[in-house]
């Protein structure tokens, strides 16, 4: 039995739209028993994940030799943890001083693409795509799913009883992005408008909210209310299956390039992703994606990412959104 390490800490999202490689390795390797090693609030992720034997989160220690090390991680963090583990084959990226560098040549490719702004803007590469190439995994547009149990699915149906709500046309609606890149996220304005028009062709709107929007979201409900227009919102604070199983009782869902997106991909969730300020080529959409790209997006991307434009975040029209929802026919 091959003993195979996976290494990916990242953000929530990263975690989520790294899973594909699971399969990809047990086609791979049949005889073999996978771990993962990431952070706390990512291990509610792999729940009932079939492909993996068990996850452990940081701080990790152990004396035990793998087969493989696999480590998609650039964070210094995960590329010192590369270089202590015992393994007889290492893929991905470890810690050269205070840099990170490729153990293996296939594992370049996607380390060039952060340093160098020219190859970012000509990439055509997706994000998985490259940390197969990554792992020297055959890319065939494999999938993984995020795995929501009896409990999760149990949520969803507490909540559709408690807020009396049709789901026939619901519409998923997140407001936020990270905010390491501030023009990320669609302008409330623009975001206001899309829900009236969309409320007035009868969607249901679900307005999704993390633990940065906590503040902001309670307000817009409000204020949606004085207008008589009655909207539906999450707990900023669910867990991530929480988030995951109230995602999956949408039709659809509009977000910008975040979490809620590769959620959506995991759960196999039409949706129509908002691209500001970061790549629309590095994100899979498995032939349910509508990825609708701001005109001013090369202006900004990669080297002004940094930068809050509010001129940029307005710069998708609620009009252009609603109508890519009505393409899904829902």
């Amino acid at each position: 039995m091959m003993k195979i390490v996976i290494i990916k800490l990242g953000a929530l999202g990263d975690v989520v739209r790294t899973l594909p490689v699971l399969p990809a390795i047990k086609e791979k390797y049949p005889n073999s028993e996978v771990c993962w090693i990431t952070k706390k609030q990512c291990l509610d992720i792999f729940e009932a994940n079939p492909y993996i034997k068990e996850v452990f989160a940081l701080p990790f220690h152990t004396g035990e030799k793998f087969d493989i090390l696999y480590n998609f991680d650039i964070e210094k963090e995960a590329t010192e943890l590369a270089k202590e583990i015992k393994a007889d084959k290492k893929y991905g990226f470890y810690s050269d001083g205070e840099y990170p560098a490729a153990f293996n040549t296939g594992a370049e490719y996607y380390l060039n693409t952060l340093f160098d702004d020219e190859l970012k803007k000509e990439n055509r590469k997706t994000y998985q795509e490259m940390m197969f190439e990554a792992a020297e995994l055959p890319w065939k547009k494999q999938f993984c799913p995020i795995y929501l149990s009896d409990k999760d699915k149990a949520y969803a149906e507490d909540f559709i009883k408690k807020n009396n709500l049709k789901t026939e046309k619901l519409i998923g609606v997140h407001m936020g992005a990270s905010p390491r890149w501030p023009s990320k996220a669609w302008h409330e304005d623009e975001l206001k408008k899309f829900v009236t028009k969309a409320k007035e062709k009868n969607y249901e709107i679900l307005l999704f909210g993390g633990t940065d929007e906590v503040l902001k979201q309670p307000e817009l409900i409000k204020e949606f209310e004085r207008k008589g227009i009655k909207i539906y919102s999450n707990n900023p604070k669910n867990t991530i299956k929480e988030f995951a199983s109230l995602v999956e009782l949408c039709k659809a869902v509009v977000c910008s390039d975040s979490l809620a997106l590769h959620v959506s991909m995991a759960l196999k969730k039409p949706a129509i992703g908002l691209f500001f300020c970061t790549s629309p080529h590095e994100i899979e959409g498995y032939g349910i994606l509508k990825k609708i790209v701001s005109p001013m997006l090369e202006q900004f991307f990669p080297e002004r990412m940094d930068e809050y434009s509010e001129e940029l975040a307005k710069s998708i029209s609620a009009e252009d959104v609603l109508n890519a929802v009505e393409e899904f026919k829902i």
